[in-house]
């Protein structure tokens, strides 16, 4: 027999190697074909899946928004407890600065006088020509006794330059227009409206009381005193 050349000796060495190799990667192929067929969700399993997230992600999403609505209504719960906590605290304030007032004046140490206005106050109206007044008459001369009668405004206002004085009748826009009527022991609050003429800047309002019987009793009151807001 012939003895083998180098190349063929090669050659014939090289077959087992690459028979070897091409095993491998078929094996190595065959696995990875294998695992992904037994793992990999068939084409319905992706379908239900996909269905699935899709609701889960709308059950995220409608908890999301209930959640932010229900922040929402407790912060607006919140304001408006605020809003009420500080009405009430100034009412609780408004209402004990009036138990000291009437202490001091029914109590045995205040100071007696006949029937007189204690305090004036206006606010504006929504109609700019409209001023809502209240009153506070007091007497506490005569223990007891009822005080009754009318009560009427007058206005000293500058027009033009000029000062003139504007009685009940124009301030009601009635000719002849009665007063608010009053009847008290120890005090009361007597309300109404007047109407400003226009062009007009007011100075000075002048309370006139006609008790039932008696003399008329006036008090004047500046007008940037009597419409300053409460608490200013």
């Amino acid at each position: 027999m012939p003895t083998p050349t180098p190349l063929q000796r090669r050659s014939r060495a090289g077959h087992p190697r690459t028979a070897l190799v091409v095993l491998v990667v078929a094996a190595l192929l065959l696995g990875g074909w294998g695992a992904w067929r037994a793992f990999a969700p068939s084409p319905a399993n992706a379908g239900e899946q996909l269905r699935q997230q899709a609701r889960r992600i709308e059950a995220l999403e409608q908890r999301s928004a209930t959640l932010a609505r229900s922040d929402q209504i407790s912060r607006q719960a919140n304001a408006d407890l605020q809003a009420t906590l500080a009405e009430r605290d100034e009412e609780i304030a408004g209402l004990r600065a009036d138990v000291a007032f009437y202490e001091r004046f029914v109590g045995a140490t205040g100071q007696r006088r006949g029937l007189s206005v204690h305090e004036l106050k206006l606010a504006p109206q929504r109609d700019p020509q409209l001023w809502h007044f209240v009153a506070t008459l007091t007497q506490n001369l005569n223990r007891g006794a009822v005080s009754s009668g009318r009560l009427q405004l007058a206005l000293e206002a500058t027009d033009g330059g000029s000062m003139r004085r504007l009685d009940w009748s124009v301030l009601r826009q009635q000719a002849d227009a009665p007063g608010i009527e009053y009847s008290f022991r120890y005090f009361q609050q007597v309300e109404g409206d007047i109407v400003l003429p226009r062009g007009i800047r007011p100075v000075r309002v002048v309370v006139r009381l006609l008790p039932a019987t008696g003399p008329a009793v006036e008090q004047s009151f500046t007008w940037s005193a009597a419409s300053a807001p409460a608490g200013g």
